[in-house]
């Protein structure tokens, strides 16, 4: 696997964390560097991780991992997403403020939803033969870097007057359609369609 194929797998997978941090900006409207860090780190970190989990696991539980993996992301960015549509509706500043999505639970919710299609890189790369370090320390290096640029991006249309009252429904509506993204590319809803 060569530094190109790694970079151009790097940014897909970097993808989901992107989206979700352009949706954390635009709620947070003002973002700390503390908050800049913290998210950017841990998704950096949950990106590198998930593809040396899978690598390690192997081909043993690839079956049982591929299964339900989707679902597993869905939840996690559906919920996140549901609470944060909820807390758009409650006008104190202060029950805002509580739900700072880079912190405690929520954040490592997210970096668990953001990176689980990491898992199964890793699993894939196994089946390659091939090194995982270099890989995970791209994976995790672009993913962090994504990160910023999207709280970025995301802050700058959150911190707009109008767009204000609806910012945290608009990043809510964002972690669900990238649920159903996943849930569509590993065709879990194929019932519907």
């Amino acid at each position: 696997m060569d530094l190109l194929n790694i970079i151009a797998l790097a940014i897909a997978l970097a993808m989901d964390a992107f989206a979700v941090a352009i949706a954390t900006g635009v709620r947070l409207k003002r973002v700390s560097l503390r908050q800049f860090f913290r998210l950017a780190w841990h998704f950096g970190l949950f990106q590198a991780m998930m593809p040396v989990m899978g690598w390690a696991a192997g081909l043993t539980v690839r079956a049982s991992i591929e299964r339900y993996d989707h679902w597993v992301a869905f939840g996690l960015l559906a919920f996140v997403g549901i609470n944060m549509i909820r807390e758009a509706f409650k006008m104190e500043e202060d029950a805002r403020q509580k739900q700072d999505p880079t912190r405690g639970l929520t954040l490592v919710m997210l970096s668990v939803a953001t990176s689980i299609d990491a898992l199964a890189v890793g699993l894939t790369i196994s089946m390659l033969q091939v090194s995982i370090w270099l890989p995970a320390l791209v994976i995790g290096l672009v993913a962090g870097v994504f990160t910023v640029v999207g709280l970025h991006l995301g802050k700058s249309v959150g911190s707009a007057e109008r767009l204000s009252p609806m910012a945290g429904v608009l990043g809510g509506v964002v972690l669900l359609a990238i649920g159903v993204k996943i849930l569509i590319e590993h065709k879990a809803l194929g019932f519907l369609f």
